[in-house]
């Protein structure tokens, strides 16, 4: 079988994610990047290009001219996927064209910066029936499909409390100089959309709680801060949920959480038993219980449930990390392309990004409005 023909729209030399991006499109050998526009300066573009062995020929001057010379050439030679990966603002307007020019989409997230922009791909997205995914990548990790999984089968019995927390202090550094802030793109509106730490790293916590729990927020209530006055998006926040009047939760996000990293952690509390799970510690999912000790669960290992093995490249004791999880949302888009029977939840689709995006502007509201519970049902 033929590779996948990828498309790159930014991730150049100082991207923090297109390395991340590049090693998880190659490997399981599904994708060839066939070209793209890395860079927004044109001799920058080709630099890169050819530093990680892209035939130039197909790395074009801007965005519009890779989609004016991309649907020109027949179906069979056509970059046949796209991943954006620009900062926010421009994740909406290249969505779009992207869509109805007929490409399938990957897309960082957040998927757009409001959610009428969400609403609007969603409908385009099912017009043109286009594969779209958004890379919320934690989903990926072999030990987060297993937690999937056994809480679906009623491993932990009814789900009763989440408690899941997304700490970061990388800008921390940065927020306290007046001068030095004004320069951080995900601080500027224009740029990052109504939020700063709810909109990048509040989205991924939230996401994962209605992967995990299979079931959707109805109502939160947030209380955010933005620290200094002339800073007006939030760099942390903590966040109710609830699911149902029996089921409840909070969501904790900070990007002032001084010396912290990625430290994304989820707890899980059902009425058999709960699960819980590091992100800086992937390999290890911990079952607890009320009658017995603590199981520790970890990949390349018999015990795993179908999906987890699927996701899993290494035997047991070999550690995978955040590059094998992109990699099997990768996968998961790849097997949706050609047709392959996939595991549900293989990969973030439009819906979880219109979720995240509807998500984002009812916390920023609730916020507005006094701290106040805003529905997120009948939207």
């Amino acid at each position: 079988m033929s590779k996948i023909r990828l498309g790159v729209l930014g991730g150049g030399g100082d991207s923090l994610i297109g390395v991340l991006h590049r090693v998880a499109s190659n490997m399981y050998d599904r994708y060839e990047i066939t070209g793209g526009v890395f860079n927004p300066n044109y001799e920058e573009n080709i630099k890169f290009a050819k530093h990680i062995g892209v035939n130039t020929d197909r790395v074009y001057v801007d965005f519009d001219t890779f989609i004016e010379e991309e649907i020109k050439k027949p179906e069979g030679e056509r970059i046949e996927v796209v991943s954006i990966l620009t900062p926010n603002f421009l994740h909406f307007p290249m969505a779009k064209k992207l869509l109805e020019n007929g490409f399938n989409v990957i897309c960082e997230k957040p998927m757009t910066t409001s959610y009428a922009e969400a609403k609007e791909l969603e409908t385009l997205q099912k017009k043109h029936n286009a594969i779209f995914a958004v890379t919320y990548t934690y989903t990926g990790y072999p030990m987060v499909r297993h937690m999937k999984h056994m809480i679906a089968e009623g491993e932990i019995g009814a789900v009763q409390k989440v408690d899941i927390q997304y700490y970061q202090g990388w800008i921390n550094p940065v927020i306290h100089d007046p001068e030095v802030r004004k320069t951080v793109w995900r601080l500027d509106p224009k740029k990052a959309g109504i939020s700063s730490c709810i909109g990048d790293i509040g989205t991924h916590a939230f996401q994962m709680v209605e992967y995990l729990t299979g079931q959707e927020v109805k109502s939160v209530l947030a209380d955010l801060n933005n620290l200094y006055e002339d800073n007006t998006l939030d760099i942390d926040g903590t966040i109710l949920v609830r699911f149902s009047d029996t089921f409840k939760g909070v969501l904790r996000a900070s990007q002032i959480a001084t010396g912290e990293e990625n430290n994304l952690t989820v707890a899980i509390y059902g009425t058999k038993g709960a699960y819980k799970w590091e992100q800086e510690n992937p390999n290890f999912l911990y079952h607890l219980k009320d009658d017995e000790p603590r199981r520790v669960i970890k990949p390349g290992n018999a015990y795993v449930s179908d999906v987890a093995a699927d996701g899993t490249k290494l035997p047991g004791g070999h550690p995978e990390g955040i590059f094998d999880a992109m990699g099997n949302i990768y996968k998961g888009v790849a097997k949706a392309l050609r047709g392959e029977t996939a595991f549900k939840g293989e990969f973030p689709t439009m819906h979880e990004g219109v979720r995240g995006m509807l998500f984002i502007e009812k916390v920023v509201e609730s916020h507005k409005n006094g701290n106040i519970w805003q529905s997120m049902e009948n939207e």
